[in-house]
């Protein structure tokens, strides 16, 4: 081959090569729309899409935003509908817009929308916990991308979205573990006019974008389980009441908020709370459960605290006077967009004048929508008849940003209230005032008065979710303002273990590594019985350098549960200046168990101590038998290996378990093989021993396999 010929074969393949990096770089900067990632670690636990906005459907059911995370169902999130418009604007195709928007929505990806970042980082390794030898934290390993110890909060999510305006957003959501500051999140969102208008680093726009409007109309559910006692609409959020605080922020802008004086009305604030559904005849304020035992199963208040808005791309100090709307707004009335085609000219123009600040088709407002209609509307849905529900409404600019400038807007949004303790004291209280119309209290109020009306004193107390959310808006507002220096918890131990034993539960952990810190104190141990979404109650505090306990106190047949914390003296909280003062804890969330440990016993000494507990089985006793877990059956001293089937008295097989693990225990929950639960009547356990036994230390046989036995036991539903 002449060497000409080399240089051109040469050229071609470098070519193709440079084309082939391209393309390989250009295919890893593009981040699925379904990407999304998971933020585990407070007792506010929630998800973040790629596309740069949230919807919670998951095509189950509204998931997000769940406080308090401690338990199921408490998912708060619906949607958050985010928009951002322009005028005079000229697109890449050299089309000409009087007005531009976009909305940021899944359906959208690839057209307007180009994910090119989504990443979580965390402040130190997350913790692995073992129960029996399952790493119960290994489901959630994908949870973290990087580790970078120098960041302050616990948790980064980094989010970043070219649009097809090409105005680029970054957004960063700051996560906390430590204990006043765990129920929010810090969202820092910064729009750059990059020209970037797709998936790729070149840059297909080189003007500036002129009257830049950001808005965005966010509707919670409050809550999953709520919803299950006030009405299914409320899954979606249908009978949600919002209001707003702040009015008078400018006058407050250089006020300090004080532990002397936590909650303050003047925050630049929206928030939200179920109200009532028309078609219930119980006042439903709070979720009472009314065909239980009346717990109240909605008290949450949940919204969006502005912290910080630039003024203008060389002004970085906080505008006083944005958002220039903070109101409410019917959910589902919005202009749709369609194919961003010439088409939705119309629609665009719609659109730019409702993040103007003009409600589109007027259903909307800029006051506090609780205040003004809620005498005459108790059910916020008949104000406006959208099925959506409300929304707050949030309006920021305009701007005019030329290339390479950008406007950064913060907030936090944070879930609030009753504490599960309260919503049981309260709502059982409720209830039996409820079950008898002659009981007339009196009910204690929070402000120390009484009344004999049931949902006066029911609702005063729901209500009281109101300071609690103010109160948290005022400390993620403090952390804002120190500049996240928060004082910090100790971290948690990076290795936890529970393992079942014979006649105790053995609880192991590695150092934290905080222990060389002069405030370090120690750790605490936490335990729950029957099921993980329970009070947790302390059992044992360890001092520095210990890394073990022995839960002797447990009974056998009895699920149970842990989480280790470690924490410092306080120290290092003395100040007050950003939450209370006191000692810090690391989070239950970190080693907090999901599956039980049990007292296992040693294997049967002989066929004939075999036993079935509870026998008979009362599902009218069934909260005596087994706390928790109301279906449990035990079989105890059983052989180490055996199979156990289970008939019923005319002998038909409903059920199989192997039993392998070595013990002399077993559990059954009353499910047969088909997945129903069994029915009042008499049963045989046949078990059949698969391996033999030998006594641990003498040696001596006790059975042989192939030995059989059988136990008869009734059931009493």
């Amino acid at each position: 081959m002449s060497i000409r010929r080399q240089s051109v074969w040469l050229s071609a393949w470098l070519v193709v090569l440079g084309l082939w990096m391209r393309s390989a770089s250009e295919l890893q900067a593009q981040v699925e729309a379904t990407e999304k990632r998971y933020v585990r670690i407070g007792s506010l636990q929630s998800h973040f899409s790629a596309y740069g906005s949230e919807r919670a459907w998951n095509n189950k059911y509204y998931e997000g935003l769940i406080w308090p995370a401690d338990y199921p169902y408490q998912d708060n999130a619906v949607i958050k509908r985010a928009w951002i418009g322009v005028m005079d604007f000229t697109d890449e195709k050299g089309r000409y817009w009087e007005r531009y928007g976009i909305y940021f929505a899944a359906d959208y990806v690839g057209q307007s929308l180009f994910p090119v970042e989504l990443k979580q980082t965390a402040k130190f390794p997350p913790p692995v916990v073992y129960v029996d030898g399952y790493n119960i934290t290994a489901p959630y390993a994908g949870d973290v991308d990087e580790i970078d110890p120098e960041q302050i909060p616990d948790r980064i999510i980094t989010n970043v979205v070219n649009t097809s305006m090409g105005l680029t957003l970054t957004r960063r959501i700051l996560v906390f573990s430590q204990q006043y500051h765990d129920n929010y999140f810090i969202k820092i969102f910064t729009f750059t006019n990059t020209g970037n208008t797709d998936y790729d680093d070149e840059i297909e726009l080189n003007a500036t974008l002129k009257g830049v409007r950001i808005s965005w109309g966010v509707r919670y559910s409050v809550c999953r389980e709520g919803a299950f006692h006030i009405g299914g609409t409320q899954s979606w959020g249908q009978h949600m009441w919002v209001t707003k605080r702040g009015e008078n922020y400018a006058q407050h802008v250089n006020d300090r908020i004080t532990e002397a004086n936590p909650i303050v009305d003047w925050l630049r604030c929206g928030f939200g709370w179920a109200g009532q559904n028309a078609k219930n005849a119980f006042d439903n304020i709070g979720g009472p459960a009314v065909k239980l035992d009346g717990r109240l199963t909605a008290p949450q208040h949940a919204g969006i605290v502005v912290l910080h808005v630039d003024k203008s791309p060389e002004d970085r100090s906080d505008d006083s006077n944005q958002p220039i709307v903070l109101g409410w707004h019917a959910g589902d009335t919005y202009p749709s967009l369609g194919d961003m085609s010439p088409q939705t000219i119309d629609k665009m123009k719609q659109l730019y004048s409702m993040l103007s600040g003009n409600p589109h088709q007027g259903l909307g407002g800029n006051e506090r929508f609780d205040e003004k209609y809620m005498a005459s509307n108790p059910d916020p849905y008949t104000v406006h008849n959208d099925a959506g529900g409300t929304n707050i409404w949030i309006c920021y600019g305009p701007w005019d940003l030329a290339p390479g400038e950008s406007i950064t807007i913060v907030e936090a949004e944070g879930v609030a209230g009753l504490s599960r303790q309260m919503c049981e004291k309260i709502g059982r209280r409720w209830k039996k005032a409820y079950d008898d119309p002659t009981d007339k209290g009196p009910f204690p109020l929070p402000d120390g008065g009484t009344t004999t009306d049931k949902d006066e004193f029911k609702n005063a107390w729901v209500y009281t979710g109101k300071d609690s959310i103010l109160l948290t808006f005022g400390r993620a507002k403090r952390n804002y303002d120190a500049g996240y220096q928060i004082p910090q918890p100790p971290l948690p131990p990076p290795l936890f273990e529970v393992t079942s034993g014979g006649d105790r539960i053995f609880l192991r952990w590695s150092p934290s590594p905080s222990e060389g810190e002069p405030d370090f104190a120690g750790y605490k141990i936490f335990r729950a019985v029957g099921k993980p979404d329970t009070t947790f109650e302390e059992i044992y505090t360890a001092m520095p350098g210990e890394t073990e306990y022995e839960d002797t106190e447990a009974e056998r047949g009895k699920a149970y549960y842990y989480y280790i914390v470690a924490f410092n003296d306080g120290s290092n909280n003395t100040t007050g200046e950003t939450n209370p003062t006191g000692p810090l804890y690391s989070s239950r969330f970190y080693t907090k168990t999901n599956q039980p440990a049990y007292l296992r016993r040693q294997a049967g000494e002989s066929l004939a101590e075999i036993r079935v507990v509870p026998n008979p089985f009362n599902v009218r006793a069934r909260d005596l038998q087994y706390p928790g877990e109301p279906d449990k059956i035990m079989f105890l001293n059983i052989p180490a290996k055996c199979i156990i089937r289970i008939y019923t008295v005319r002998g038909d097989l409903i059920q199989t378990i192997h039993h392998t693990d070595g013990s002399g225990d077993e559990v059954w929950n009353s499910v047969t093989s088909s997945r129903q639960v069994v029915v009042s009547g008499v049963y045989i356990a046949h078990f059949t021993v698969t391996e033999d036994y030998r006594d641990p230390e003498t040696g001596e046989l006790k059975y042989r396999k192939g030995d059989t036995a059988i136990r008869k036991f009734v059931i009493i539903r």
